[in-house]
């Protein structure tokens, strides 16, 4: 359906191969690659403006995305990124048709994870193998969709020693005596800056013997207790940034479709990625699009969610508290590009929109079933509505993936389904029109299985049932504020302007349910003549101790 769809919507659908030769990139500048055009657009941030997806193969993609440092848990900055670039893939590949080949780096050796291990008493690999399973079970948990290869820096020293090697005799390293190799920044010229703030930069604090203060360690001896690797320069472990361009080279060679990461990667981890890989396969430009994601806030606060700033929650604790459905949602209504603020009312926000969807599905399916009659619908409308959000929806996500915008869509969809949906005490023998609903409720579901929210699951029927619970508890508390005033007349003629007598036993039996209802997890509030109601999690636990 969608494959079919699309060229029908975007003009230039259809592949088209252009010329183009990575060798003939000079300086700064980004050079539109040679191959096969998408018909999307992406935010590129080697140009700094959205740029035609062009792929070197035609239907396929290769990724390449830098994964964690393995020695905490995960928290929700990270799954922000991971979830975002994974709703991208799944549009390229489910939507679009393109076969994504991703391949992930998974930091088994670093500084933070030596210095973890000391503290804990236990080898270096004890801890990153412990975090790395923990982070993998997060991202399932999550549905992130495994990449084609998780691939360890412990086990491609070999590589990585290698590919120094090379950048040494194409005479853009350097060793020093005391057994550390440094990138020479000035053997590349104008070469290096290709993002923001790079050209200012100072660069990373190292041996005085440095040529450049902005060169950056390929190689370095280890110190007492800590792991090393024999190498051509001693005993030592690799630098941070040559274990990405490495092993991304191990996969993919010379060139690179797409490589992402969150915005504060960008430098000067891919900076330096793009001239250690340029400077390795003497080519003018090794990875074609660069996408970063934007950083996750606690509302209210300037700063980033990182474990250098403790201001992070982890992975874990969060899905006590809210689904992967509904993390997903949040996700999906900022673009991937923007910063993200993070609060329950946020997250309120994305648990009401998928609330709307599940409980419009529900309707709609109980009037396809015959369950739910309603007055006579207008069919040639809703099904003008959805042709609409069909191209809407493509339209928006080949624009820079484009997600508020396609959501938006979904949700007025919605809106005019909901509008169409009267129910009426009685049959007045009016033609139905179950086919359009049912058609709707397939592409809605569709459509979200793309962005990998699936309202298939069991997640789904709680959410459906949350929201069915909620009507229940919102009827029952209307009828009992009508009953309530009815009781809380006042009685004219009267000097005190006393209450009804006869009316009183409608007054305790509304309290009595008030208080019945409160250890089931319903609080109702008497605010003067009218009420408030919110369920607690006691009715979820409750639910949830049932089922079991």
């Amino acid at each position: 359906m969608w494959r079919r769809s699309l060229s029908s919507i975007l003009s230039s659908a259809q592949p088209v191969r252009l010329n183009g030769s990575c060798s003939s990139v000079s300086g700064k500048k980004w050079t539109r690659p040679g191959g096969f055009d998408t018909a999307l657009q992406t935010f590129n941030s080697l140009s700094r403006q959205k740029e035609p997806l062009i792929l070197t193969r035609e239907g396929v993609a290769t990724w390449y995305s830098c994964g964690p440092t393995v020695y905490d848990h995960a928290h929700l900055g990270h799954a922000c990124s991971y979830v975002r670039f994974d709703i991208l893939q799944r549009i390229l590949s489910r939507l679009f048709g393109i076969t994504v080949i991703h391949a992930m780096v998974i930091t088994d050796i670093d500084d933070k994870i030596i210095r973890r291990s000391w503290e804990e008493n236990v080898s270096p690999s004890v801890i990153s193998s412990m975090y790395e399973e923990e982070f993998k079970r997060d991202m399932l948990s999550l549905k992130v969709i495994p990449p084609a290869a998780y691939l360890r820096v412990t086990e491609n020293v070999h590589h990585i020693v290698a590919f120094i090697e090379r950048i040494i005799q194409n005479g853009h390293a350097y060793a020093t005596k005391e057994g550390d190799v440094y990138f020479d920044i000035r053997s590349i010229g104008d070469r290096y800056g290709k993002f923001v703030g790079a050209v200012d930069s100072q660069g990373e604090p190292g041996d005085t013997n440095k040529r450049d203060s902005r060169d950056f360690a390929l190689w370095k001896p280890s110190k007492p207790q800590e792991p090393a690797w024999k190498s051509p320069w001693g005993r030592g472990r690799p630098g941070w940034h040559i274990e990405c361009s490495t092993i991304a080279s191990s996969v993919f060679g010379s060139q690179l479709d797409i490589h992402s990461g969150g915005i504060d990667l960008a430098f000067p981890h891919h900076e330096n990625e793009i001239a250690q890989s340029e400077a390795y396969h003497q080519c003018g430009q090794w990875a074609n699009y660069f996408l970063h994601s934007g950083h996750l806030h606690l509302k209210g606060s300037a700063e980033k969610m990182s474990k250098s700033l403790k201001n992070y929650i982890t992975i874990k604790d969060f899905l006590q508290s809210y689904s992967a459905n509904e993390f997903r949602m949040f996700c999906l209504l900022t673009k991937y590009r923007s910063a993200l603020d993070y609060s329950d009312n946020s997250m309120l926000e994305a648990r009401t929109s998928l609330g709307t969807i599940s409980a419009f599905i529900h309707d709609a399916q109980a009037y396809t079933r015959g369950q739910l009659q309603c007055s006579s619908v207008q069919e040639a409308l809703l099904w003008e509505r959805l042709a609409e959000t069909k191209s809407g929806v493509v339209k928006a996500l080949a624009d820079d993936f484009d997600t508020p915008r396609a959501i938006s869509a979904v949700m007025n969809l919605v809106y005019h389904g909901n509008c169409q949906l009267h129910p009426v005490a009685k049959c007045d023998g009016a033609a139905r029109s179950p086919a359009v609903f049912a058609a709707m409720v397939s592409y809605i579901r569709d459509v979200l299985d793309v962005f990998g929210i699936d309202m298939h699951s069991k997640e789904a029927d709680e959410v459906s049932s949350r929201g069915s619970l909620e009507g229940v508890v919102e009827q029952l508390t209307r009828f009992r504020s009508e009953v309530r005033a009815f009781a809380l007349t006042r009685q004219d003629g009267q000097t005190k302007r006393a209450l009804y007598p006869e009316r009183m036993s409608l007054l305790k039996a509304c309290d009595a349910l008030r208080n019945d209802l409160a250890p089931l997890g319903v609080l109702i509030k008497d605010r003067g003549s009218t009420s408030t109601w919110e369920i607690t999690q006691r009715v979820q636990d409750k639910d949830q101790e049932a089922s079991s």
